[in-house]
């Protein structure tokens, strides 16, 4: 694996410190298959990523990434329920149009579910707004008129998604270009992924 990736990608490390070994995954808008990839070498899980974009689905297939072309939009009807240890969204929640149903779709299709996104609520996000411009950054690198960005959210408002679907976090880890962050996560975090399940 190309270490340059992992390193513009820290929440692969975030994510892959939450699968045990040999776990089977499903991996939603799994764009170039980097993330399946990282899990297979480092964790040995099986799998399939989920895509709809041809030239990605082709870097998949080079890669040697098993890939299913379907719009996650549509649903996972073609999924049986329990049918995967771990379903990922990794930085594709705010692309989505029907997050809502997608959500319930994940804790269906997995027993686990763990999705990353960009945390809206950074103070830099913030600091940008207060100038009177949409936020660029590297989580966040389209201009307003060219986003494929829907559904931005911040930890509290994905958190508030969850107890409104009943879907029990498990865990949450929160970081920026430096590091780590426990203190002020919401303010401080640029990139949050959290572990979850539906309640019993």
């Amino acid at each position: 694996m190309n270490t340059s990736i992992i390193e513009s990608r820290p929440d692969f490390a975030a994510i892959a410190a939450w699968i045990p070994q040999g776990s089977s995954v499903l991996d939603l808008g799994c764009g170039d298959g980097s993330l399946l990839r990282y899990l297979r070498e480092t964790r040995e899980v099986r799998g399939y990523g989920v895509e709809i974009n041809d030239k990605k689905i082709a870097t998949c297939i080079a890669n040697g990434v098993n890939v299913i072309q379907n719009d996650l939009d549509a649903g996972l009807a073609d999924f049986e329920s329990d049918s995967f240890d771990f379903v990922i969204l990794s930085q594709t929640l705010q692309a989505t149009r029907h997050t809502e149903a997608l959500m319930n779709e994940i804790v269906r299709v997995g027993r686990e579910g763990i999705i990353s996104f960009p945390n809206f609520g950074y103070w830099k996000n913030r600091l940008q707004i207060i100038n009177g411009h949409m936020p660029v950054s590297k989580q966040l690198p389209y201009q307003w008129y060219d986003t494929p960005n829907v559904h931005l959210c911040t930890l509290n408002d994905f958190e508030l998604l969850c107890d409104h679907l009943g879907i029990r976090i498990l865990g949450r880890h929160v970081m920026n270009e430096s590091g780590d962050v426990n203190l002020l996560p919401n303010l401080r975090g640029s990139v949050a992924v959290y572990r979850f399940k539906r309640e019993a």
